[in-house]
């Protein structure tokens, strides 16, 4: 299951300023889609993970990538599972804190963020042990400090971690939280479940919240460590679950040296940050497009042929 929006969408960004109310909300980090990313995603799937069987694509309506196969991949919007009250949502968090009240979705699934891309051959294994517990891989550095979680001088999304790990604190008692690995999240319905009632209230807010906002949980960080608190997941061994993040920016030489050595590296799970600011060094983006063009030059049953369409 992918999470996908775009603000190249005619009316978007009209819609976006009517609700914005400071530089976080506008950030267009979180907007974009300026190297297609999605559409290599699924070319990664379709090469390295191919048991997968059902592809979800959650988006605002009425926004569908120009390039997608329709026949190969379920669109949901927004407004098909979240309540019309917090419509429009431009809150990843909300989105993603509502996925278990998706309409026929399978028990376990994998949720793919859509700057998520697959470098290697991923098994059945590698995602869910064989009871079905999902697996969980963190990095070995720690995230935010509870105590922290009210502190305005913070981005939204550290706010978040630290609200979190200030959730789990008050759970299951305190302790040093680690960072979880940028890779999908293999979800487990019956266990999210759990994780939205061990905290209502938390999850009621994110879900009412149209951009992330100060009491916000960030369920991709907590329900890892509420899967392991719990003994509902299992710890994989990180160096058997190589991931690797990286950001990209307008440093064109930067991203030459990075991205040839990700390439050489190919780890399972590859992280693809948009951190090109305001205004995107075309050279850079250009970088980037070669980079994704070459690990996965082959279009998946996902796309179309784009020189039928009009964009």
């Amino acid at each position: 299951m992918y999470t996908w929006v775009d603000d190249r969408w005619p009316g978007y960004a009209e819609l976006l300023s009517q609700y914005a109310s400071d530089r976080h909300d506008r950030n267009p980090n979180r907007y974009r889609d300026n190297v297609e990313l999605l559409k290599y995603s699924l070319r990664s799937l379709q090469r390295h993970v191919p048991w997968i069987r059902c592809v979800w694509l959650v988006t605002c309506r009425p926004q569908v990538p120009a390039w997608l196969n329709r026949s190969t991949v379920r669109i949901v919007h927004h407004d098909e599972f979240m309540g019309a009250e917090h419509l429009p949502t431009f809150n990843s968090f909300a989105i993603v804190s509502q996925l278990h009240a998706l309409d026929g979705v399978s028990r376990r699934f994998l949720y793919v963020e859509d700057d998520r891309l697959f470098g290697a051959t991923v098994t059945r294994n590698d995602v869910f042990e064989a009871d079905g517990r999902p697996r969980v891989m963190f990095q070995r550095h720690h995230t935010m400090a509870p105590g922290r979680h009210d502190d305005v001088g913070l981005s939204p999304w550290n706010r978040a971690l630290a609200y979190s790990n200030h959730l789990l604190n008050a759970r299951y008692g305190k302790k040093r939280r680690s960072t979880v690995s940028h890779s999908p999240l293999a979800i487990d319905v019956e266990s999210w479940r759990a994780m939205v009632a061990a905290w209502p209230d938390a999850f009621a807010h994110t879900a009412a919240s149209r951009f992330r906002a100060t009491g916000n949980v960030a369920p991709e960080h907590l329900y890892p460590h509420f899967l392991v608190e719990e003994g509902r997941g299992v710890v994989a061994d990180a160096r058997a679950h190589a991931s690797a993040y990286h950001p990209l920016n307008n440093v064109t030489l930067f991203q030459r040296l990075a991205l040839a050595r990700l390439r050489r590296r190919r780890p399972m799970f590859l992280c693809l940050n948009d951190n090109y600011g305001a205004r995107p060094n075309p050279r850079a983006v250009a970088v980037a497009r070669a980079f994704l063009e070459r690990m996965f030059p082959e279009r998946s049953r996902f796309e179309i042929d784009t020189a039928d369409t009009k964009t």
